[in-house]
């Protein structure tokens, strides 16, 4: 076995072992670390510059580096670059003239003069073969320029674990989000509060969380009225809102039924009421196209800012006591 052999097992071996003792611990873990690890491990193998891998978001229809060397994060749409032509023609792409092909993106070369000259790009499928993901090469440092036969054999390893682990995620990510109103479900909610909302609820934190729950005031009828078609019509329409109104720092649930809720980081009580008035105003203003029916509804909040030495469902309990009032008093009302 020659050096540069003996090197790339040497690095398999690490890479392996510093991901089975992860594993095995205690702390904390998601997967960015096993692509980052994995990522250096593909540049380290085929010899290349920079490296990162990529995720097939269709939910919003983006591809995004989950691990990337040499670049901050960069999010792009997924009809575009040389990731998005991977995906799309199901294949290994190589270019070693990136200037010249229509597919590559130099805005970031523009932006940081880094200087492009070859690229690889290797997408990885889940067990069904459906395409979810990208390991993506750039500049070889021997200055020769990809080899789509020798360089996917090397990165096979890397890529087809960043794909298992990719795969993983993605089921996991599925079960915790609401395939109509793709906002998170409650499951989705409760594992926020587990991981990065469980800080706010430890004794000393000064930092407040807040949260309102809503229902869309007498949804019921307009199943009746107009059928179930324009029912869920009105709910995406309606989660479409709330999602659009959470900052970096909220989140939306589809709590259940007609029911949503919204966590805010901090902010406070009346920070998070004037968000739901603000919501409230442009839900109860809003012509909502139902199956081809145009419908105006209204939404009920109550509001609540958490408090540490309650559970969690102590909280809730008490927003939900501030939306019972919202709905006995005439509905369409901010309540706190």
């Amino acid at each position: 076995m020659n050096k540069d052999a003996d090197s790339i097992l040497d690095s398999i071996y690490a890479t392996s072992e510093k991901l089975y003792r992860e594993m095995c611990s205690t702390k904390e873990n998601d997967h960015a670390s096993l692509f980052s690890d994995l990522t250096e491990l593909g540049k380290s193998i085929v010899g290349a510059d920079r490296g990162s891998f990529w995720k097939w978001d269709r939910r919003r229809r983006q591809l995004w580096t989950t691990s990337a060397t040499g670049v901050d994060k960069i999010v792009i749409p997924d009809n575009s670059g040389l990731v998005g032509k991977a995906l799309r023609l199901g294949k290994v792409v190589v270019t070693n003239d990136p200037y010249s092909d229509p597919d590559f993106n130099s805005a970031v070369d523009k932006q940081t003069g880094y200087v492009t000259r070859s690229i690889l790009v290797m997408p990885v499928a889940d067990i069904n073969g459906n395409f979810i993901g990208a390991f993506q090469l750039i500049n070889k440092l021997d200055g020769t320029g990809f080899n789509e036969t020798d360089d996917v054999h090397k990165l096979s390893l890397p890529a087809l674990i960043c794909g298992i682990a990719l795969e993983s995620e993605s089921f996991l990510e599925d079960s915790l989000h609401d395939r109509l109103t793709k906002l998170k479900n409650r499951m989705g909610f409760y594992n926020d509060f587990a991981h990065k909302y469980s800080r706010y609820l430890t004794p000393g934190c000064d930092r407040p969380l807040s949260m309102f729950i809503c229902d869309i005031d007498k949804f019921k009828s307009v199943n009746d009225t107009y059928g179930h078609n324009a029912g869920d019509d009105v709910l995406a329409y309606t989660a479409g809102l709330i999602a659009d109104a959470c900052s970096d720092d909220d989140c939306a649930y589809r709590w259940g039924g007609e029911e949503f809720i919204m966590v805010m980081q901090n902010t406070n009580l009346e920070e998070a009421a004037a968000k739901a008035e603000k919501l409230r105003i442009t839900l109860m203003n809003s012509d909502i196209i139902a199956d081809g029916n145009i419908i105006r509804c209204t939404l009920s909040f109550g509001c609540r800012e958490f408090d540490h030495r309650m559970s969690i469902e102590e909280n809730i309990s008490i927003a939900d006591s501030h939306l019972y009032t919202a709905k006995e008093s005439g509905r369409n009302k901010v309540i706190y």
